[in-house]
Protein backbone atom coordinates (compact mmCIF):
# COMPACT_ATOMS: atom_id res chain seq x y z
CA UNK A 1 0.00 0.00 0.00
CA UNK A 2 1.27 3.45 -0.88
CA UNK A 3 2.51 5.76 1.86
CA UNK A 4 0.60 8.87 0.78
CA UNK A 5 2.17 11.11 3.43
CA UNK A 6 5.62 10.13 2.11
CA UNK A 7 4.50 11.01 -1.42
CA UNK A 8 3.45 14.46 -0.17
CA UNK A 9 6.72 14.95 1.72
CA UNK A 10 8.66 14.15 -1.46
CA UNK A 11 6.60 16.56 -3.58
CA UNK A 12 6.53 19.36 -1.00
CA UNK A 13 3.72 21.79 -0.48
CA UNK A 14 2.73 24.65 -2.73
CA UNK A 15 3.84 28.22 -2.10
CA UNK A 16 0.33 29.37 -1.18
CA UNK A 17 -0.14 26.50 1.29
CA UNK A 18 3.13 27.53 2.95
CA UNK A 19 2.05 31.19 3.17
CA UNK A 20 -1.29 30.17 4.68
CA UNK A 21 0.31 27.81 7.20
CA UNK A 22 -1.59 24.77 5.95
CA UNK A 23 -0.28 21.54 7.47
CA UNK A 24 -1.51 18.21 6.10
CA UNK A 25 -1.64 15.61 8.86
CA UNK A 26 -3.38 12.72 7.08
CA UNK A 27 -3.57 11.93 3.38
CA UNK A 28 -5.08 9.27 1.17
CA UNK A 29 -7.51 9.40 -1.74
CA UNK A 30 -10.36 8.61 0.69
CA UNK A 31 -9.56 10.97 3.58
CA UNK A 32 -7.40 14.05 4.00
CA UNK A 33 -6.95 16.13 7.13
CA UNK A 34 -5.18 19.47 7.45
CA UNK A 35 -4.94 22.38 9.86
CA UNK A 36 -4.57 26.09 9.22
CA UNK A 37 -4.01 28.95 11.68
CA UNK A 38 -6.56 31.73 11.87
CA UNK A 39 -3.85 34.28 12.66
CA UNK A 40 -2.38 35.64 9.44
CA UNK A 41 -5.42 34.54 7.43
CA UNK A 42 -7.99 37.08 8.59
CA UNK A 43 -10.00 39.79 6.88
CA UNK A 44 -10.01 43.40 8.21
CA UNK A 45 -12.57 42.64 10.97
CA UNK A 46 -10.33 39.94 12.44
CA UNK A 47 -12.37 36.96 11.23
CA UNK A 48 -10.90 34.06 9.28
CA UNK A 49 -11.15 35.16 5.65
CA UNK A 50 -13.68 33.17 3.63
CA UNK A 51 -11.11 32.92 0.85
CA UNK A 52 -8.72 31.22 3.26
CA UNK A 53 -11.35 28.51 3.81
CA UNK A 54 -11.59 28.08 0.05
CA UNK A 55 -7.81 27.81 -0.32
CA UNK A 56 -7.75 25.12 2.38
CA UNK A 57 -10.60 23.22 0.72
CA UNK A 58 -9.11 23.45 -2.75
CA UNK A 59 -5.73 22.24 -1.51
CA UNK A 60 -7.24 19.11 0.05
CA UNK A 61 -9.56 18.30 -2.85
CA UNK A 62 -6.79 18.78 -5.39
CA UNK A 63 -4.32 16.68 -3.43
CA UNK A 64 -6.89 13.93 -2.90
CA UNK A 65 -7.65 13.87 -6.61
CA UNK A 66 -3.93 13.74 -7.46
CA UNK A 67 -3.41 10.83 -5.06
CA UNK A 68 -6.38 9.03 -6.65
CA UNK A 69 -5.27 9.75 -10.22
CA UNK A 70 -1.65 8.72 -9.70
CA UNK A 71 1.68 10.49 -10.19
CA UNK A 72 1.63 10.41 -14.00
CA UNK A 73 -1.70 12.22 -14.37
CA UNK A 74 -2.36 15.96 -14.20
CA UNK A 75 -5.42 17.36 -12.48
CA UNK A 76 -7.19 20.71 -12.42
CA UNK A 77 -9.99 22.10 -10.30
CA UNK A 78 -13.10 22.96 -12.31
CA UNK A 79 -15.61 23.99 -9.63
CA UNK A 80 -15.52 24.96 -5.96
CA UNK A 81 -18.08 26.40 -3.57
CA UNK A 82 -18.15 27.10 0.14
CA UNK A 83 -20.78 27.87 2.72
CA UNK A 84 -19.51 29.75 5.76
CA UNK A 85 -21.52 28.76 8.84
CA UNK A 86 -19.67 30.36 11.73
CA UNK A 87 -16.73 32.72 12.04
CA UNK A 88 -13.38 31.77 13.51
CA UNK A 89 -11.32 34.48 15.22
CA UNK A 90 -8.41 32.61 16.81
CA UNK A 91 -6.61 29.31 17.08
CA UNK A 92 -6.57 26.82 14.26
CA UNK A 93 -9.20 25.33 12.01
CA UNK A 94 -9.17 21.70 10.91
CA UNK A 95 -10.39 20.50 7.53
CA UNK A 96 -11.45 16.95 6.71
CA UNK A 97 -11.96 16.05 3.06
CA UNK A 98 -13.86 12.94 2.01
CA UNK A 99 -14.75 11.94 -1.53
CA UNK A 100 -18.25 12.20 -2.88
CA UNK A 101 -17.08 10.39 -6.02
CA UNK A 102 -13.76 9.13 -7.34
CA UNK A 103 -13.96 8.52 -11.07
CA UNK A 104 -11.65 7.89 -13.99
CA UNK A 105 -11.85 11.49 -15.22
CA UNK A 106 -13.49 13.46 -12.40
CA UNK A 107 -13.41 13.53 -8.61
CA UNK A 108 -15.58 15.43 -6.16
CA UNK A 109 -14.79 16.03 -2.47
CA UNK A 110 -16.70 17.46 0.46
CA UNK A 111 -14.54 19.39 2.91
CA UNK A 112 -15.77 20.13 6.43
CA UNK A 113 -13.86 22.80 8.34
CA UNK A 114 -14.22 23.07 12.12
CA UNK A 115 -12.84 25.34 14.85
CA UNK A 116 -10.98 24.14 17.95
CA UNK A 117 -14.32 23.59 19.75
CA UNK A 118 -15.30 21.14 17.00
CA UNK A 119 -17.95 23.49 15.61
CA UNK A 120 -18.45 23.45 11.85
CA UNK A 121 -17.37 26.79 10.42
CA UNK A 122 -17.45 25.97 6.71
CA UNK A 123 -18.58 23.29 4.28
CA UNK A 124 -17.01 23.24 0.83
CA UNK A 125 -17.26 21.08 -2.25
CA UNK A 126 -14.70 20.84 -5.04
CA UNK A 127 -14.77 19.04 -8.38
CA UNK A 128 -11.48 18.25 -10.10
CA UNK A 129 -10.86 16.99 -13.62
CA UNK A 130 -8.24 14.32 -14.31
CA UNK A 131 -6.69 15.32 -17.63
CA UNK A 132 -6.05 12.82 -20.40
CA UNK A 133 -2.49 11.56 -20.65
CA UNK A 134 -0.50 13.21 -23.43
Amino acid sequence: MADFMEILRERGSGALDKKMGIMITEASPTRLVATMPVEGNTQPLGLLHGGANVVLAESLGSIGTQLHAGPDRRIVGVDINATHHKSATQGIVTAVATPISLGKTMCCYEIVITNEAGERTCTARITCLILAQR
